[in-house]
């Protein structure tokens, strides 16, 4: 939807411009011709720098940035006054402090000077001067706060620069494109828009010319800091969400974790029952071998020596591995006749 169409622009009196014997030469573009020795502004081009420009606006006022308004003309005083105060930013209607920006740390200085005085009034500590020092520190007071009352809140360099008149305010002009600011301008035919980043091609000396501007800008930062706030209340209403968003997270991770762990132990009891069972198979098969030694062991007297039968089964092992080389096949039978003849003298020794 268009902020504003032809007809009020028409109405307010955009279109006038300067005398031909003043003009710009490098307004020619948006001058749309000339009559009775004054140009006439093509408002189809204001339309579109309008938007632009409103656009820009809205996006540093989302951004929270400050955008300062200068119009020190007696045309805009009030009208700036009235409707950038609706809006919470810093505007300038008094003469231009030289050095505002290029200098801001001195011009903070000094509007910390007029809130050290407000809080002395609130303390009580003003009351202890003389009366002669209160009126100077009154006089003072009152003075700060017609230069500086204005950008009070401004306690850094503002995002950008919106000036009424071009060739009145070119030392703020100067100033911003010194700090790279961007600048906003309403530029009449005598006035020179190269240095100005969205110029607003209008007539600058109409009071209901500036008014409708300014109540377009106002409105386009109005808007901007809407959505600001409602992108704050959609955030923090999302923060609130998010813990418990997270709590349920870290049950999930809670409840995986348990699921490895006891698949972990399960496995590990498979294993370990695993390794039960081989070690049981193999005490089977090695009991008998375990259960024959004993009884071998039992008929053996007192006296003798438990290094003897020790040593004959290796001697026999020995003497059966060889007999196993040497005769082949008859190594079996010769060592089951060892072995049968030993275990017959054992039984008579036990006997006697």
């Amino acid at each position: 939807m268009p902020r504003t169409n032809f007809d009020e622009l028409l109405d307010a009196g955009v279109h006038f411009g300067h005398l031909k014997r003043k003009w710009n030469p490098a307004m020619a573009p948006y001058i749309f011709m000339e009559r009775n020795g004054i140009h006439i502004i093509d408002l189809h081009k204001t339309l579109v720098k309008i938007e632009e420009a409103a656009s820009a606006l809205k996006q540093i006022a989302k951004s929270g940035r400050k955008i300062l308004f200068v119009a020190t003309k007696k045309q805009a005083m009030d009208i700036v006054d009235e409707e950038i105060s609706k809006v919470n930013m810093p505007y300038v209607t008094e003469r231009w402090p030289g050095g505002m920006l290029t200098n801001f740390p001195t011009i903070r200085k000094s509007v910390k000077k007029m809130a050290i005085i407000d809080r002395m009034e609130q303390e009580g500590t003003f009351a202890n001067f003389a009366k002669r020092e209160r009126l100077h520190i009154m006089r003072h007071r009152a003075k700060l706060e017609k230069n500086f009352g204005s950008i009070a809140d401004l306690t850094r360099l503002p995002a950008a620069l919106f000036v009424v008149d071009v060739m009145k305010e070119n030392i703020a002009v100067r100033e911003a494109k010194r700090l790279n600011i961007p600048v906003f301008a309403i530029v009449d035919t005598n006035s020179d828009p190269t240095d100005i980043d969205f110029p607003i091609p209008a007539n600058d000396d109409a009071s209901k010319s500036i008014s409708l501007i300014i109540k377009i800008m106002a409105k386009a930062i109005q808007e901007g800091l809407e959505e600001r706030k409602m992108e704050k209340e959609k955030d923090a209403s999302a923060k609130e969400k998010k813990p418990a968003g997270a709590t349920e997270k870290r049950e999930r991770k809670r409840t995986r974790a348990r699921k490895v762990s006891s698949a972990g132990s399960s496995g590990t009891e498979a294993e370990a029952e695993g390794k039960d069972k081989k070690a049981a198979r193999t005490g089977r098969k090695t009991e008998p071998a375990k259960s024959e030694k004993p009884v071998k062991e039992q008929g053996k007297p007192a006296g003798q020596s438990e290094d003897k039968p020790k040593a004959q089964p290796k001697e026999k092992s020995g003497s059966a591995g060889k007999a196993g080389k040497e005769e082949g096949p008859d190594a079996g039978t010769t060592k089951s006749k060892k072995e049968a003849e030993a275990s017959e003298k054992q039984e008579t020794q036990a006997k006697e």
